[in-house]
């Protein structure tokens, strides 16, 4: 959420950011400040109609002290009592329009995101290992895991239709070791490791931005109005929804692997083949709280934690800077990391790391109090460290050979006690 006293002072400034995102988000902005008005109207007007009701209150006590009559006094405050009743429905209603679409604008671009209306104008910042050339046609990972009978989608989809999968034998014995060997680098880099619920109320996804705007985005159990997680971040970054942090506190580090759930209700036609869109998918998170001051330095340090799982595994990749146009609706700065598949002669998505900046902290209510006393908004980051099923995707590819078979990266043999996946 956005500070709605930055809005008042500078709206020009809002609208500006927020037109670089969508040129239609910048109307919100008069929106906002024409509500605020209506609700600062009202507050005085009550608090004037309440002045005035207690004193004469007062009034009829003292003249009853004194025997007089105060028939008419009572119902001057009764009509009082009622117009105050009014203009508080009246307040209600107003800030409940506030509060909704405050919830529904984004976040502002950081002054270094580019501008650009889609994908195709991020920037490369730069790349990791040099793309393997092969001697024969490089096969896509479906093709490599069904052949190999770690990958089964036709049983899966008899289980629970389209875009899911069941990992069979050593593929499912190399997502246990990506998972693993996740945790274990994250955790020696001083991230702690955390197993939340993957169940959570809709104030938790409200806090880090995924409703009110994205519900259709999501599983929702109606019984109990309770949301599968979309990833880690969620209930991570909650875990400290109002409260106070001290100063001592911070930074704090997070790693989390959970599964995810997402209804991908936008991806109709896109990657129907494999397992780079899922229903339900494994990662590993990374989430950070820290203060304002040194956000932007964790952002960097964040996405070279992620980094350096493909490092280890071998995996080319390259790091390119979200514009304004392909950010994440609560980001103010995103890094994708991108991993190379050679059937498809392209970098994939396989991590996105971001810095919220206060934008989440508002929505949640987490302060922390510094060493004089004063409250301030921490900054949230979060970042994939990473995606394991496309993990997994990026190693069947890069790894494979011209008999079917998968060389399992160095850094994964102690955990998969193998050196090749082969029938």
């Amino acid at each position: 959420m956005l500070d709605m006293e930055l809005i008042r002072k500078n709206p020009e400034l809002v609208r500006e950011r927020l037109a670089l995102r969508d040129k239609e988000l910048a109307g919100l902005v008069d929106r906002v400040l024409e509500l605020d008005a209506q609700r600062r109207s009202i507050l005085r007007e009550l608090e004037d109609l309440r002045a005035t009701r207690n004193a004469k209150s007062k009034e009829i006590g003292m003249l009853k002290k004194q025997g007089q009559d105060t028939s008419p006094l009572e119902e001057e405050v009764k009509r009082l009592r009622e117009n105050i009743e009014k203009r508080e429905e009246e307040l209600s209603a107003v800030e409940s329009q506030l509060k909704d679409l405050m919830l529904r604008i984004p976040n502002l671009p950081h002054e270094s995101v580019p501008y650009g209306e889609d994908e195709s104008q991020n920037v490369e910042v730069r790349r990791w290992g040099k793309p393997r050339e092969f001697s024969f046609e490089p096969k896509p990972h479906w093709e490599i895991g069904e052949r190999l009978g770690i990958l089964d989608f036709e049983r899966a989809s008899k289980l629970s239709g389209s875009r899911f999968v069941v990992l069979k034998g050593w593929g499912a014995k190399l997502e246990r070791a990506l998972i693993n060997f996740m945790l274990d680098l994250h955790s020696r880099k001083g991230y702690r490791e955390v197993l939340p619920p993957h169940l959570v109320r809709p104030e938790i996804l409200l806090g880090t931005g995924q409703l009110p705007k994205f519900e259709e985005e999501l599983y929702r159990c109606e019984r109990d109005d309770l949301y599968l997680i979309p990833t880690a971040e969620v209930p991570l970054t909650n875990l400290f929804r109002e409260e106070i942090l001290s100063e001592e506190d911070l930074p704090i580090y997070m790693v989390s692997y959970t599964p995810c759930y997402r209804r991908e209700a936008g991806a109709y036609g896109k990657d129907i083949r494999g397992i780079i869109r899922q229903h339900q998918f494994n990662k590993v998170e990374l989430v950070k709280i820290v203060k304002p001051e040194h956000s932007y330095e964790e952002l960097e340090r964040l996405t070279s934690d992620a980094e350096d799982v493909l490092q280890a595994l071998g995996l080319p990749y390259r790091v390119v800077l979200l514009c304004t146009g392909d950010m994440g609706f609560a980001s103010a700065k995103t890094y994708d990391i991108e991993v190379w598949l050679p059937s498809q002669g392209r970098y994939r998505e396989i991590s996105s790391c971001s810095n919220c900046e206060d934008f989440q902290a508002r929505r949640m209510n987490t302060r922390y109090r510094d060493i004089s006393g004063r409250l301030h908004f921490v900054h949230t980051l979060n970042g994939s460290g990473l995606a394991v099923g496309r993990t997994l995707v990026a190693i069947l590819e890069n790894y494979q050979q011209e008999d079917g078979s998968v060389v399992v990266p160095e850094a994964l043999r102690d955990y998969l006690k193998a050196d090749v996946i082969r029938l």
